[in-house]
């Protein structure tokens, strides 16, 4: 079974050479060259466009035609000669001018002469056309099954081989197009069947391809995409009518070729690299990479990398070149310079078809080239002088600010400023910190400086960076200045010389003995000014000062024991200050130690103490003895018992432990109980001695068996005895006599006032009384109030009923009312101060109306108002009226009805 019909031969490609270069895809094992000049062929009528194939069908002794296997192919060489000869490299053919393969001898086509060297050829021109696809499969046919007859050689059946097919991608069509015929030789005998399986036939992609079952010619329907399919795998089968298999199947391998339809494309549109300033030349920035979605096997997909433009052109306008091939950008001259192009813009060029930009398709993208910073310029300080002045005894104060200048990237290493004072300052007074936003060197006092010691300082400073200067980069002149500074005087304060000054005196001191002179000393030597003192801290008020001179003198007895004398020493502060102007004061403090004297005699404790009344080894009293003094004015110390009154040395005794304690025990075998006080002599080691006589109470008391005393021993030894405890009694007696008679003494005032009549009627109570509001009962539950009784009567009859006698203040007498006038539903405006006046005129003759302004309702909307008047206070009416009623009202009313109503004071 063969691709095109005829007797059982093999296949040859012909590879077909441009003057230029090769034309893709036409690659064989027999290259045939021109026998005179031996130049290669050139194509002059190529209508194909991925080159031509050209198929040599080669049989045992049949000679057959040079044919095309895509379009009709005109050929001349170089030379534009038009007889070509051809020489054919395998001395078994021949090809003849016309184009004719002859066979000059009998071929057997075995394995070993097909693969070789023939397909070792192949697989070289593969390599070198840098193919892809395996298109030396299916050259050569397999070898032959040699086996022997009785004619000598037979020729055996061989399986379908068929070579791969190309199909170009997006063809215009028409579809469907065929691809290739596949045909058995069996077909002569019956009657065959064709079809393809596989992905892309019935399979997905399913119905790309398809086959005529009749006469075996297979087409493509559709334009094909090799970025979504580079190659398929068919396979086609040959059955009889009745669905056997006839053929083996055959591999069908279909190579999508590829066609220039994609662009490159950049993986960022915008691409960010850098460079050191001063780099060398040939220095790497950057890479840039794009792809291309076709084959990059061959130029479709090959992208070649160029650059169309720089901004800015400093210093030149092509300071960067680019890879062809890699897109790796590298810079080409030297002289980059920070500070003065810190940024390059480079447009970049990617096409394919390995940069032919007649054929190629092109796309851009931007790469963004920073400049980076090195130490190549040192800073400059600004002038070469600089000049400040500082008052003296100042620290932490800016005496100048240092300038420069570094045009070196801003804040970093490379700008940031380090300044040192080489010179001027040994004692180091001053010191330079860096301002880090402005860099400029803050020189500031940190040590006291003296005007009188050094009026000006000139000082030499030195600038450099944080980091090192580049390689080849030398320092200037102008890194370093020099700074004079102006130290101002100020009026300093009196410096006493020795503070605190230490003094030694006796305590004991008499008032006005001088103790010391405590004086100060003004360091403005160059000013004349006159210093004074005072005192400012005296604890004890003991010392006193001499304005003028500073001489300390004593207002009291100075007392080491005093409790304001810490460890021996008494301090206090006095204030030496100038008439300067600011005046200028400074502080001084004395401290006096006080040498002890032997001026307290020691003291016993306990002052009181408790013994059993019979004599018992733990029937003892323990006494120590202490002294406010010290060393030696203390112990050892002495204890005696005095020679009177003689029961003392008869019924105790004393002896002495160590020498700050004593004991103190019974001399008797038994003593009455009661309370004792029992003096006892105590003398200390000072020179000379103090003594002191002290008085110790002891109660003697019962012991019980424990020796500790019994309550009843308590009491009869405590000394209360009958006449004590009665008096108590007596006390008590008398405070609760006093609580009874005040007690009754309230009861009867609170009865007397009781009893008292009042002046008048409590209803009828006008003085002022105070009422409260605030109190909180028990809620709603418990107020069972009346509150008709607020409410305003709607008639009289409570008033009628009731009997004769004094009103309240809120109810008026039992008169007819007085008409008031009815207002008109429509009332002209006009009309309406006749109205005001005619309800006026009413209330001036209502006597039923109160006797004090109130509030009168001419218009009401409700259910009967009983306030129907007005006041006639304010009436305008001279007439006559009757007030003789207002007698009845009550007290209240007591004084208008003889005002009004012709009483007495009328």
């Amino acid at each position: 079974m063969e691709l095109i019909s005829g007797n059982r031969s093999s296949i040859l490609f012909v590879c077909v050479c441009s003057c230029k270069h090769v034309i893709p895809h036409t690659v064989a094992p027999f290259l045939l060259s021109q026998s005179s000049r031996n130049l290669k062929i050139c194509v002059k009528d190529l209508r194909t466009p991925h080159g031509v194939n050209l198929t040599v069908l080669l049989s045992n002794s049949v000679p057959l035609s040079l044919s095309l296997s895509a379009s009709l192919v005109k050929f001349e060489d170089c030379q534009r000669s038009r007889e070509v000869g051809f020489v054919s490299s395998d001395p078994n053919f021949s090809v003849r001018p016309d184009g004719t393969v002859y066979t000059e001898q009998e071929v057997v086509l075995t394995e070993l002469a097909v693969q070789s060297p023939e397909m070792r050829l192949c697989e070289e021109l593969k390599q070198k056309m840098k193919y892809k696809h395996n298109i030396c499969s299916g050259v050569f046919p397999r070898r032959h099954q040699r086996g022997s007859s009785a004619n000598g050689l037979r020729r055996q059946k061989r399986d379908w081989v068929i070579p791969p097919i190309n199909v170009p991608e997006n063809s215009r069509g028409p579809f469907p197009h065929m691809l290739v015929r596949i045909r058995s030789d069996q077909d002569k005998d019956v009657g065959i069947r064709y079809s393809i399986t596989g992905a892309g036939a019935d399979q997905p992609p399913s119905g790309i391809y398809n086959i005529d079952p009749i006469s075996g010619n297979m087409f493509v329907t559709q334009p094909l995409d090799r970025e979504e399919r580079a190659s398929f795998h068919l396979r086609a089968h040959a059955v009889d009518m009745n669905g056997n298999q006839v053929e083996n199947p055959i591999d069908l391998y279909i190579y999508v070729i590829d066609m220039n339809d994609n662009r490159p494309e950049f993986q960022n549109q915008v691409y960010n690299g850098s460079v050191a300033e001063g780099s060398k030349p040939g220095s790497s920035v950057m890479q840039v990479t794009a792809a291309d979605s076709d084959d990059s096997t061959t130029a479709n997909g090959m992208v070649r990398y160029r650059i169309l433009s720089q901004t800015p052109h400093s210093p030149i306008p092509n300071m960067f070149t680019i890879n062809s091939e890699t897109g790796d950008i590298v810079t080409v001259a030297a002289g980059l310079d920070r500070e003065k192009v810190s940024q390059y813009t480079i447009i970049v060029q990617a096409t394919d078809m390995e940069g032919n930009l007649n054929f190629g398709l092109s796309n851009t993208a931007t790469a963004l080239i920073s400049i980076t910073d090195i130490n190549d310029n040192p800073p400059e300080l600004t002038v070469r002088t600089f000049s400040g002045e500082v008052p003296e005894n100042k620290v932490n104060v800016v005496v100048t600010n240092l300038t420069v200048v570094d045009r070196d990237q801003p804040h970093s290493p490379n700008w940031n400023a380090v300044y040192r004072i080489v010179s001027g300052d040994p004692s180091g007074h001053f010191t330079i910190r860096t301002n880090p936003i402005t860099n400029e060197g803050m020189l500031t006092v940190v040590k006291p400086v003296d005007f009188e010691m050094n009026r000006a300082f000139m000082l030499t400073v030195v600038v450099s960076n944080q980091a090192h200067l580049a390689s080849g980069i030398q320092s200037s002149l102008q890194s370093t200045a020099g700074v004079t500074i102006s130290v101002q005087d100020v009026n300093e304060p009196p410096i006493f010389p020795v503070n605190p000054k230490m003094i030694r005196f006796e305590e004991g001191v008499p008032a006005g003995t001088t103790l010391t002179v405590f004086a100060a000393q003004d360091p403005d030597h160059f000013i004349h000014q006159i210093v004074r003192y005072s005192k400012l801290s005296d604890p004890a008020n003991w010392l006193k000062i001499n304005r003028t001179n500073g001489q300390i003198t004593t207002m009291a007895l100075l007392d080491r024991e005093s409790i304001y004398v810490k460890n021996n020493v008494y301090e206090a502060t006095f204030l030496a200050f100038d008439n300067g102007s600011p005046q200028a004061s400074g502080t001084g403090t004395l401290q006096i130690y006080l040498i002890d004297v032997n001026d307290n005699a020691p003291v016993l404790v306990p002052q009181e103490a408790q013994v059993c009344e019979r004599a018992r080894p733990n029937s003892r009293v323990n006494i120590t003895a202490s002294d406010a003094d010290a060393d030696p004015n203390v112990g050892p110390f002495v204890f005696e018992l005095p020679s009177f009154p003689a029961s003392v040395r008869r019924n105790w005794t004393i002896s002495r432990l160590s020498g700050d304690y004593a004991q103190l025990r019974l001399r008797i075998p038994y003593l009455e109980p009661g309370v004792y006080e029992i003096p006892i002599i105590v003398s200390d080691s000072g020179n000379p001695p103090l003594s002191n006589r002290s008085l110790i109470r002891v109660k003697v008391c019962p012991c019980d068996d424990n020796g500790d005393c019994s309550t009843t021993g308590a009491v009869a030894a405590a000394g209360l005895g009958t006449g004590a405890i009665i008096a108590i009694l007596i006390c008590i007696i008398i405070l609760l006599s006093m609580v009874l008679l005040f007690v009754v003494w309230m009861k009867r005032r609170e009865k007397e006032r009781q009893a008292k009549p009042l002046l008048i009627d409590p209803e009828d109570d006008v003085r002022d009384n105070i009422l409260k509001y605030d109190e909180e009962g028990g809620g709603e539950e418990d107020q069972d109030y009346d509150l008709s009784q607020l409410q305003q009567p709607e008639s009289l009859e409570h008033i009628i009923n009731k009997p004769t006698g004094v009103r309240r203040v809120d109810e008026r007498p039992v008169i007819a009312e007085s008409q008031y006038p009815v207002r008109p539903s429509l009332p002209h405006p006009g009309d309406i101060g006749d109205f005001i006046n005619d309800g006026l005129r009413a209330a001036d003759n209502d006597p039923t109306a109160p006797p004090y302004d109130s509030l009168l309702v001419f218009d009401y909307e409700g259910s009967g108002s009983t306030a129907g008047s007005v006041s006639s206070l304010n009436s305008t009416s001279s007439e006559d009226q009757d007030y003789d009623y207002l007698n009845d009202w009550g007290p209240r009313f007591k004084k208008l009805a003889d005002l009004y109503g012709g009483g007495d004071d009328d």
